[in-house]
């Protein structure tokens, strides 16, 4: 393993994340803050609580789930695909650097820069309600795995997108609705029956659910099965990348 490839690639990533700090920082912590206006304000004067919770706070879960799936996806899928775009990528190409090290190079800084936002996205929601983490560990744990995850997922978007729309085409029609009605402000216990199994179905009620569990001790689903479906998925994006290494797939623009 080419530890100093990895480090070049990751450090160069991380760099412009911070030329574009407002964008990077910022901009998740006035869209943070909208959402509670709207939803906290707005809509939790209407709700004093979800299963003994403050709706205030507890929104804040899947406020910061909605954050990190985007930012990974999106992070990852433009930190591969922005170099096949201008062709700098043939000089990662070129270099004696293996697939797998450009894959852990980007899908780390990107995994990265999506921690740093939910974690700012949670030092911002303290500011509005008072935030209790009941399990610490697990709340870390649940936020690295998603951010990993969904990053090696992104990376696998890039590879696959020939322009612009494309790279947008799962993060806005996909994971951005599956998000919404995965129980990210409500809980699927106020759902009817009907919709509450049909709701299972969205793999996203099991990540929110098991973070949410991990702040308040209360879930919509078993721990063990987000755990699960987390674990199955971080599996599948890795088998895609390892079916990518192995069948020759080269990045190309």
């Amino acid at each position: 393993m080419n530890w100093r490839a990895i480090w070049t690639i990751y450090r160069s990533e991380m760099s412009r994340t911070f030329r574009t700090l407002v964008q990077s920082l910022v901009a998740p912590i006035i869209s943070t803050s909208l959402y509670f206006v709207v939803f906290g304000t707005a809509i939790g004067s209407r709700i004093d609580t979800v299963d003994g919770v403050a709706y205030g706070a507890f929104i804040v879960p899947g406020l910061i789930m909605l954050t990190v799936l985007m930012q990974s996806i999106s992070n990852a899928s433009f930190g591969i695909y922005f170099p096949k775009f201008i062709g700098t990528i043939y000089e990662v190409l070129s270099a004696p650097v293996s697939f797998l090290e450009v894959v852990v190079g980007y899908v780390g800084a990107a995994a990265t820069k999506s921690l740093m936002i939910g974690l700012v996205i949670y030092l911002t929601a303290n500011l509005f309600v008072t935030l209790p983490v009941n399990h610490p560990l697990a709340a870390l744990g649940f936020l690295v795995l998603t951010c990993v995850s969904f990053s090696l997922f992104g990376f696998i978007i890039g590879i696959w997108a020939k322009n612009f729309e494309q790279l947008q085409l799962v993060p806005l029609l996909v994971i951005n609705p599956l998000v919404f009605l995965g129980g990210a402000f409500y809980s699927i216990s106020m759902l009817p029956p009907v919709w509450q199994t049909i709701t299972l179905f969205n793999p996203v009620v099991y990540l929110i659910s098991g973070f949410r569990w991990s702040f308040f001790g209360m879930a919509d689903v078993s721990v063990g099965f987000s755990l699960a479906a987390i674990g199955l998925f971080t599996g599948l994006c890795l088998l895609a990348i390892w079916w990518i290494f192995r069948t020759g797939w080269r990045i190309r623009s």
